[in-house]
C-alpha cells in the first residue's frame, strides 16, 4: 500500500503545482512573459494571507484577502515593470533577467519584514483517515478538491465568456487581436488577476500540507511549475495540470530510491528528457 500513499501524496502536491504552472503557462502564452518570480509571487500570497490570519480571522475569510492583495503585488509589477518594458520591445532574455531581480526582491522584502523562521495558520489540527490501507489527510484531500473547483472554474472561463476568447486571440497574436478590436491592454490585466488568483491559492495550499510558510518556498516550486508547463506544452492550460500532475507523482515516487530532499531533481529530470524529445511539450497550445 505504500505506492498508493505515495500517489496520494503524489496528487496533493501536484495539484498545488498545477495552479502555479497554470498561471506560468497564462503569463508565458498570452504575455511572452517567463516570470521567474512567480514562485516568489505565491510566498507572497501564502505571507499575507498568514498575516491576516494571524489576525483572527478564519482561513477560508483570510484567503480572499490575500488573493486579493496578491493581485495588487502583480498589477503593480505589471505597471512599474512589465508594461514599460513592453513599450520598449524587451528582448526575452531582458525579461528573464528583471523577473530574477523581481523574485529576488520580494523574497528578501518577506525576510525583512516577517523574518526567515516558518509561519503556521492559525486552524485547527487536521485529523487523517485510514482508507484502505491509505493514510488521507484532510488537509490535502481539500487541497485536492479545492484544486478541482478551481480548475474547473477556470476552464469555463477560458472556454464561456468574452475575456477567455480574447485571452485565446491575443495568445495567437497580439496584432491581430489589436486589428480585430480586442482591447489587448484588458487582457493583460486579466491574464495577471487569474494568474495572482491561482498563485495565491497555490501558496496557501503548499503552506497547508507542509505545515506552515517560509520565505524561500517559491524558490523550491518554480523549478516542478516550469517542468509542468513545458511538459504540458507552453500555452496550454490543461497540458500544464496534466504535466503538474505527472510531476507531482514522480517526485513522491522517487523519494523511496533518491530521499525526500532530492526529489526536486526528478522535475528537472524530465524537463530536460522533454527538451530534447519534444521541446513543444505533450500537447499544443490551447489559449
Amino acid at each position: 500500500m505504500e505506492i498508493t500513499q505515495l500517489l496520494f501524496n503524489g496528487l496533493a502536491v501536484g495539484s498545488i503545482i498545477a495552479l502555479g504552472a497554470v498561471g506560468l503557462t497564462l503569463t508565458c502564452g498570452i504575455l511572452r512573459l517567463s516570470n521567474f518570480a512567480h514562485g516568489d509571487f505565491m510566498t507572497l500570497g501564502a505571507y499575507l494571507t498568514w498575516v491576516i490570519n494571524s489576525w483572527g480571522i478564519n482561513l477560508i475569510f483570510a484567503i480572499p484577502f490575500g488573493a486579493v492583495a496578491t493581485i495588487g503585488a502583480m498589477l503593480g509589477a505589471e505597471q512599474l515593470l512589465w508594461k514599460r518594458m513592453r513599450g520598449k520591445r524587451a528582448t526575452s532574455t531582458t525579461l528573464i533577467i528583471i523577473s530574477i531581480g523581481l523574485a529576488l526582491f520580494i523574497r528578501n522584502g518577506i525576510l525583512l519584514i516577517w523574518g526567515g523562521s516558518n509561519q503556521r495558520y492559525d486552524l485547527p489540527v487536521m485529523a487523517s483517515t485510514n482508507i484502505f490501507g491509505v493514510q488521507v489527510a484532510l488537509d490535502r484531500l481539500m487541497v485536492i478538491v479545492l484544486t478541482i473547483i478551481i480548475i474547473v472554474a477556470l476552464h469555463l472561463l477560458l472556454q464561456n465568456t468574452k475575456i477567455g476568447k480574447a485571452m485565446r486571440a491575443v495568445a495567437d497574436s497580439t496584432d491581430l487581436a489589436r486589428v480585430a478590436g480586442i482591447d489587448v491592454e484588458k487582457v493583460v490585466l486579466w491574464t495577471w488577476v487569474i494568474t495572482a488568483l491561482l498563485t495565491a491559492f497555490g501558496g496557501v495550499m503548499f503552506g497547508l500540507i507542509t505545515g506552515g510558510v517560509r520565505p524561500n518556498m517559491g524558490w523550491f516550486l518554480i523549478l516542478p511549475m516550469f517542468a509542468a508547463a513545458i511538459l504540458g506544452g507552453i500555452g496550454n492550460p490543461y497540458g500544464a495540470i496534466t504535466g503538474a500532475l505527472i510531476i507531482g507523482i514522480a517526485q513522491e515516487l522517487s523519494v523511496p530510491l533518491i530521499g525526500s530532499d532530492y526529489k526536486q531533481g526528478v522535475a528537472l529530470l524530465i524537463m530536460i528528457l522533454i527538451l530534447f524529445i519534444r521541446p513543444q511539450g505533450l500537447f499544443k497550445s490551447t489559449i
